[in-house]
């Protein structure tokens, strides 16, 4: 497995590619005018309690209030453990001042997630205030190496520096950490750093919390490119090419400061052919805003996208095997999962998944197709999470989301259809030409009407629909003229008066 990272940076916009064995996996974009807010931390007012959702909406400084469920506010009983589960009136009133941190951007017509655990990351540790709890990520599964790991992390935080450095601020008289993917292999001297780092950060943020008047922030996390350095990067990473050379100054600088372990990776890409160009990777993301992902076999997927939920539709299309039935559906459905995988990173889809695989008959076919999906998303940095195959051969997952989808950042609903996905027909749009028509009539007293619409919809009517028109014509006893409009949609119309 080789893997390069790709920065594009322009003024308005970075750009980050991942790429796996010469194809794109995943694509992050911040655009300067609209930076996401995920991981930034606000003291917010609280503007409105429901105790009816166990929950309240917090002004934060954004154009829509923050939403915040009580399972995270922390001394309700799910947080800090006192065993009791509390209701949300007994924890916040309206007008109550409310440190907080992001941790799903807004979305649609849906505000930010909003929770009082507060966490900072670094390269190896993730930092959490008020707790004394040390956890480890799931994802290091060797257990020897977890044992070595909690053991070092507890040993530094017991350190007598850093003990002597905690004792100079109440803001870290108790902190935890969780310890990242990231970590594994790490020595004491990585985890020091980190310490150090975190607290001396958090002692920042702690000093402007007791001085700033709400709606405000607080804590931004880092850039695009500073979190690509920090997250992204992992043992298998042989480059990462920037291609400005100011991008490439702030990389180093932050890689000395914090990740020198990776400075020797980093590369200034100079070519005047721009860099996503020669990866490919402007035409994958041209093909990753459409709904069909052609299979190599000549299978496909077709994905929708909603709000409530993601669908994957798996076809055999033109594949149509080499042995028997059984055997081509088996072949196609994992073709298909790597492909799934795939293009839930690289659209960066959340939430409820439903895949609709092709019905096999053999259990241990679907076993297999399962094993290979879960594979195949060990590399996926969001959490997800897989049903079995159900009677109707539909797989249940979810997958963390936390910003927008790659087709909602980059796309907006279809004027035409308002986001139907469909259009009426030139056919329909004559008929209620027809039936506006007879209504304005029963109505208004006019001469003759003038109808105005696209040219589709005109030419229809001056051809096939002529004798309608006529008929038409002949029952209300007034003209009706046409008129296109080239500014107007399929399904746009008006009848004027005249």
């Amino acid at each position: 497995m080789t893997e390069e990272i790709l920065v594009n940076v322009t003024p308005v916009e970075t750009r980050v590619a991942v790429v796996e064995n010469g194809m794109l996996q995943e694509v992050y974009i911040e655009r300067s005018r609209r930076r996401g807010i995920v991981g930034n931390i606000y003291k917010g007012v609280v503007v409105r309690v429901l105790p009816g959702m166990e929950a309240a909406f917090v002004d934060i400084g954004l154009e829509r209030a923050a939403f915040i469920h009580v399972s995270e506010l922390t001394g309700n009983g799910n947080g800090e453990g006192n065993g009791r589960s509390v209701e949300i009136g007994g924890l916040l009133r309206e007008g109550q001042e409310l440190v907080v941190q992001v941790t799903k951007d807004p979305i649609g017509t849906k505000g930010a997630r909003l929770t009082t655990h507060l966490s900072i990351p670094s390269r190896y540790l993730v930092y959490m205030p008020g707790t004394d709890h040390i956890g480890i990520s799931q994802r290091i599964e060797n257990e020897m190496e977890r044992e070595r790991l909690k053991l070092l992390i507890q040993t530094c935080v017991d350190d007598g520096l850093l003990a002597e450095d905690e004792a100079k601020d109440a803001s870290t008289a108790s902190s935890g950490f969780i310890i990242r993917t990231a970590a594994e292999g790490v020595g004491s001297e990585e985890f020091t750093a980190d310490i150090m780092y975190l607290r001396r950060l958090w002692r920042a943020v702690y000093r402007k919390l007791q001085s700033v008047k709400p709606p405000a922030v607080v804590y931004e996390d880092l850039s695009l490119y500073a979190r690509t350095l920090r997250d992204l990067v992992r043992p298998e990473t042989e480059k990462i090419r920037i291609d400005s050379k100011e991008g490439y100054q702030r990389a180093i600088e932050f890689t000395d400061q914090f990740v020198s372990e990776i400075k020797d990776k980093i590369e200034y890409y100079p070519g005047e052919r721009p860099i996503f160009d020669l990866y490919g990777v402007e035409d994958e993301i041209q093909k990753a805003l459409g709904r069909k992902v052609q299979l190599k076999s000549g299978g496909y997927l077709i994905i929708d996208q909603t709000e409530a939920m993601t669908t994957i539709d798996v076809n055999t299309g033109g594949f149509v095997g080499h042995k028997n039935l059984e055997e081509t559906i088996f072949k196609t459905n994992l073709e298909a999962t790597r492909a799934i995988a795939r293009q839930l990173r690289l659209r960066n889809l959340g939430g409820i998944i439903i895949l609709d695989l092709i019905d096999m008959t053999d259990p241990e076919h679907n076993r297999q197709v399962l094993r290979m999906l879960e594979k195949m998303l060990e590399r996926d940095h969001a959490k997800t999470k897989i049903s079995c195959v159900s009677e109707l051969g539909l797989v249940e997952m979810t997958r963390k989301r936390t910003t927008e989808s790659l087709g909602q950042m980059l796309s907006e609903a279809c004027p035409a259809c308002e986001g139907r996905g469909t259009v009426k027909t030139p056919e329909t749009l004559c008929y209620e030409i027809f039936r506006e028509i007879l209504r304005i009539n029963r109505n208004y007293d006019a001469q003759s009407y003038l109808v105005m619409a696209s040219q589709q919809v005109v030419d229809l009517l001056l051809d096939d629909q002529s004798d309608n028109v006529a008929d038409l014509e002949e029952f209300i006893g007034k003209s009706i003229r046409f008129q296109v409009e080239v500014i107007y949609t399929q399904e746009q119309f008006d009848v004027v008066l005249q």
